[in-house]
C-alpha cells in the first residue's frame, strides 16, 4: 500500500469516527486545496453523500474566483452548503480593506468572531436551497458540537500542536497545553458537555501529498493555484487584499508537484503570501487560540 493510500485510509477512518461520535457535526470548507481534498474524502467515506453541513465563513473579501468555484461545486455536487458572516462589522466598515483597523483585528472580526458565532448559532447562517438555486436564511440555529477542519501540521507552526480530535471551550478558545494524548490510533472522542471539538483528518498530510492526491483523484481545484502566463500563482488562498501569489511558472498539477519536490520552496513557507501571518509575529497562534481555523 503506498503512502497516499495509507493517508486516505486514516482520514476516512477519522471522518467516520467523527460522524459516529458527534451529534451535531459540520465541516469547514475554505474552498482551498486542503479543505477540498477533505470534501472529496468525505464523499468517499460516505459513498458519495455528505452527511453534514459544509460551513464557509464569508469575509466578502475573498478572491472572486473562489466564490464562483464554491457555488459552482455546490450546485454540481448538490452540497449541503452553509455560510456565515460578521454582518455588523462589514456594515460598519470595521475592516482592513476599508482602512479602519489592522489586518489582525480584521481577521479577528471577519473570521474568528464570525466563525465562533456561526458555529454557536448565535448569528444568522445562510443555507443554499438547491430548489430555489439561492442562499436563504437557515432555520437551524443549533450549535455545532464538532467541526471537521482541513488543517495540516506541516502548514504552519501552531497547527503542528493540534490533535486529530482537539477540544475547545464553548467560546471556541483553544488551550494549547490541554490537549488529549493520541497514541496507537486511540482517539479521545468523549468530552465534557459544552466542549466544542475540532477534528483534523488531514493532520499528517504534507503539501506534496495533497497535490499528489489531487492528481491521482482528478479533484477540481480553483484556477488561482496555476500560473496563467504571468509567472505567478497562489500556494495558499484567502482574502484578496491580504493574499499574494508566489513566483512560479507551474501551470498544471504535475508541474506543481515537480516544483515542490525540487526544493524550490524549501525555505519559503506555504503561507508566505498571507500577510496576516506576518502581522501575527510570523504565525497564527494568537488568532488560532481565539478560534481561528
Amino acid at each position: 500500500m503506498d503512502q497516499i493510500t495509507k493517508l486516505e485510509n486514516i482520514s476516512i477512518h477519522i471522518l467516520r469516527e467523527a460522524y459516529a461520535n458527534f451529534r451535531n457535526l459540520g465541516m469547514l470548507w475554505s474552498i482551498g486545496k486542503d479543505s477540498t481534498v477533505l470534501l472529496w474524502l468525505t464523499r468517499k467515506a460516505f459513498f458519495g453523500h455528505v452527511p453534514f453541513p459544509l460551513v464557509h465563513i464569508d469575509t466578502h473579501f475573498k478572491i472572486p474566483e473562489m466564490i464562483e468555484y464554491r457555488d459552482s461545486l455546490t450546485r454540481k455536487w448538490k452540497l449541503p452548503m452553509v455560510y456565515g458572516e460578521n454582518k455588523a462589522a462589514l456594515e460598519a466598515k470595521q475592516t482592513f480593506p476599508d482602512g479602519n483597523i489592522d489586518r489582525i483585528n480584521c481577521c479577528r472580526l471577519l473570521k474568528s468572531e464570525a466563525l465562533k458565532h456561526t458555529l454557536n448559532g448565535t448569528w444568522p447562517r445562510y443555507r443554499f436551497n438547491h430548489e430555489a438555486d439561492e442562499y436563504q436564511l437557515d432555520k437551524d440555529t443549533e450549535a455545532y458540537t464538532g467541526m471537521i477542519v482541513g488543517v495540516r501540521s506541516d502548514e504552519e507552526g501552531s497547527r503542528s500542536k493540534e490533535r486529530y480530535f482537539s477540544p475547545r471551550d464553548k467560546e471556541n478558545t483553544w488551550d494549547v497545553g490541554d490537549q488529549p494524548p493520541e497514541f496507537w490510533n486511540q482517539f479521545k472522542t468523549d468530552f465534557a458537555p459544552g466542549t466544542h471539538v475540532r477534528i483534523h483528518p488531514l493532520l499528517d498530510w504534507t503539501e506534496t501529498n495533497i497535490w499528489e492526491y489531487i492528481d491521482r483523484e482528478k479533484i477540481p481545484t480553483v484556477s488561482l493555484y496555476y500560473d496563467q502566463g504571468e509567472g505567478k500563482r497562489y500556494r495558499s488562498l484567502g482574502c484578496g487584499p491580504c493574499t499574494h501569489p508566489v513566483k512560479s511558472t507551474a501551470r498544471s498539477i504535475p508541474e506543481i508537484i515537480e516544483e515542490l519536490k525540487s526544493g524550490k520552496f524549501a525555505h519559503i513557507a506555504e503561507r508566505s503570501g498571507r500577510a496576516q501571518d506576518k502581522d501575527d509575529g510570523g504565525g497564527l497562534e494568537t488568532l488560532r487560540r481565539e478560534g481561528y481555523m
